[in-house]
């Protein structure tokens, strides 16, 4: 594989949340440890890790552009959340649902971000209103698609025909690789075995995922085969994953602006358990992909009642296998002390 590409590689602080949650790592300890991983793109989410959103100070923007200069990091994607159920009596309309939108747009501007991901419930309709708002400040958004939704779902259709309408350059995608998912996570297995599951059947349903069965198969032979709730919760992940073939990306490489590279479990060997990388990988440099791959660990919810988390190294060694996909030169990075 030749190195001549221009994809890079960033980390969503959303993969640090165990850490953040627990006050192990503060926003900055974040940044810090995504850097020392020469992860120079950063994706953020300000609900999670930014007191005080949507009302932050310009002290707060002063300090994170501070931040990214100190540690050479590049500010590379906002995700934004769209709450509809902020009234007990009614759902958000469509005027506060534009505002709530393009309030996050000028909070992604001001942090420096280039793309903005939006929520796959987003309507088309709903996106194309907030076109002009995303013109003004040059943010892209890029719709996530997340599974179970995948490239030829009639929904993202419904986007594509949008943005080939209006011939937009501001709307896109954000694909999470959650929709390249061949195997279940062994995480949620080992967790469902905890859980009072039987080996059996979970054994069943594993195998029938990765055979391509269709998932209400599954669940219906998992429920003649007696499976208790637990068993009958891990069969419904086959419904809420899905195996796409990769080479999809290809037809809609023009509009993909970000990747959200989720991971539920980094082995050993320096493989993904789950997700097949040394396939996905080839294909973003085929298609000529020069935006940011950006970790999104996952896999802390599925060990966190018996094991500890270690998110810091679950994504340093999702970035030493990108850097050995990407034919990048030099020794593992390490990083910096908490």
């Amino acid at each position: 594989m030749t190195a001549m590409h221009a994809v890079k590689r960033g980390v969503s602080l959303y993969s640090y949340q165990e850490e953040y949650f627990l006050r192990k790592l503060s926003l900055e300890q974040c940044i810090a440890q995504a850097a020392a991983i020469g992860a120079k793109g950063i994706e953020s989410l300000a609900e999670q890790m930014m007191p005080g959103f949507p009302n932050l100070t310009d002290a707060f923007y002063d300090q994170w552009q501070e931040w990214m200069a100190r540690y050479q990091t590049v500010p590379v994607c906002h995700d934004m959340f769209l709450d509809t159920k902020r009234h007990k009596d009614r759902l958000l309309s469509e005027q506060e649902c534009v505002d709530s939108i393009v309030r996050d747009l000028r909070h992604a501007a001001r942090l420096g971000c280039r793309v903005m991901r939006v929520l796959v419930f987003v309507s088309p309709e709903l996106l194309e209103k907030c076109l002009p708002y995303a013109e003004q400040y040059d943010i892209r958004m890029g719709i996530e698609v997340h599974a179970p939704w995948h490239f030829d779902h009639p929904w993202i259709m419904r986007h594509v025909e949008m943005i080939q309408r209006t011939g937009t350059r501001h709307a896109g995608f954000v694909p999470d690789m959650g929709i390249f998912t061949k195997r279940l996570p062994r995480v949620l297995r080992d967790r469902a075995l905890r859980n009072g599951a039987t080996p059996r059947i979970l054994d069943y349903v594993s195998q029938a995922y990765e055979n391509g069965v269709l998932c209400e198969y599954i669940i219906a032979e998992a429920r003649n085969m007696g499976g208790n709730p637990v068993d009958l919760g891990y069969a419904e992940a086959s419904r809420h994953n899905v195996y796409s073939q990769p080479r999809r990306l290809l037809e809609f490489m023009p509009w993909i602006f970000h990747i959200h590279a989720k991971f539920y479990e980094m082995l050993d060997d320096g493989t993904e358990y789950s997700i097949p990388y040394e396939k996905i990988i080839p294909v973003l440099i085929q298609g000529g992909f020069d935006g940011y791959l950006s970790s999104e660990y996952e896999g802390n919810r599925h060990i966190q009642d018996a094991l500890p988390v270690d998110s810091v190294e679950q994504v340093r060694r999702q970035h030493a296998m990108f850097r050995r996909l990407l034919g990048e030169s030099g020794g593992a990075a390490t990083t910096p002390g908490h």
